[in-house]
């Protein structure tokens, strides 16, 4: 086969199926193939499709319908290896399957990995004291001031040891590595305060505990918000604050402005960059 190359933005014409970094880089994840992580990733793509037709039960919980023979066509594997496969993501918890008996097809609950850490008393074995410095550069560096002190000293009342702390901090190295956030920051040296704004929204709106989510004038379920955000890559904070530079009208609520940017990123990227490919054709620039 002869296939052309990539020119200017060509690249961004196309769909993908988008597997979640850390199921490369977290430990956790180690052991699992990399044809399981592929198929995780096609079954999270199903969730948005799962949320426009509505597939979701009496507790609120998103499912996804994807029978053996789809995962065989989409793989190109047999019977045996897609059943593998989904064994494989079911027994370490990123799956969870519901029969429905009738002939009809299982419910497939994608699980949510990013989940708020054990309390860092159980980690710490009480041996540690002192504030938490939580900076997007070190998202892993979070404990500090070793010393010797009585078990009385640390308490669940502390807002640093909270399950509420635990998810944010889970969340924050999610995104750290979603994002590629160093590079993100040595690729745009001046823009390095906006960035730091907008990762800290980002964090904001997926941890937000309320049910729904103002975007650009319409209240969306926060489950809809935050599966939007986990989509969002470096190339889409690049493409936000494009906008932002660009953008010649007064704006009254920036916040307002911002997570409309960052919902709509993944969605309008592409007509973006293709009509300024477009552009450049028509003046004879390319």
């Amino acid at each position: 086969m002869n296939f052309d190359y990539f020119y200017s933005e060509q690249s961004e014409q196309f769909a993908f199926y988008k597997v979640p970094k850390l199921l490369y880089t977290d430990l956790r994840f180690k052991g699992i193939s990399s044809d399981a992580k592929t198929l995780y990733g096609l079954l999270l793509d199903r969730v948005s499709l799962s949320t426009k037709n509505k597939w979701i039960d009496e507790q609120g919980r998103i499912f996804v319908y994807c029978t053996v023979e789809a995962i065989e066509s989409a793989l190109g594997c047999a019977d045996q290896k897609a059943q593998k496969l989904l064994s494989e993501l079911e027994s370490i918890g990123l799956i969870e399957k519901k029969r429905q008996g009738l002939g009809k097809p299982n419910r497939i609950y994608v699980k949510n990995f990013i989940q708020p850490r054990a309390s860092l008393i159980q980690n710490s074995e009480n041996h540690y004291s002192g504030t938490v410095k939580i900076t997007p550069q070190e998202p892993r560096k979070s404990l500090s001031n070793k010393t010797e002190i009585n078990n009385t000293d640390l308490s669940n009342t502390d807002p640093f040891l909270s399950d509420e702390m635990d998810e944010r901090e889970s969340y924050r190295e999610y995104f750290y590595e979603q994002l590629s956030y160093e590079n993100l920051l040595k690729n745009n040296p001046l823009d390095q305060d906006m960035i730091q704004e907008i990762f800290e929204l980002i964090l904001d709106t997926v941890c937000s505990k309320r049910s729904m989510i103002r975007i650009a004038g319409d209240d969306k379920p926060a489950a809809v918000v935050r599966s939007a955000f986990m989509k969002l890559e470096s190339n889409h904070i690049e493409y936000v604050l494009t906008g932002l530079k660009e953008n010649s009208t007064k704006v009254r609520n920036i916040k307002q402005y911002v997570l409309a940017a960052l919902y709509n990123a993944p969605m309008t990227i592409n007509n973006y960059y293709q009509s300024l490919v477009n552009n450049d054709m028509a003046n004879g620039l390319i």
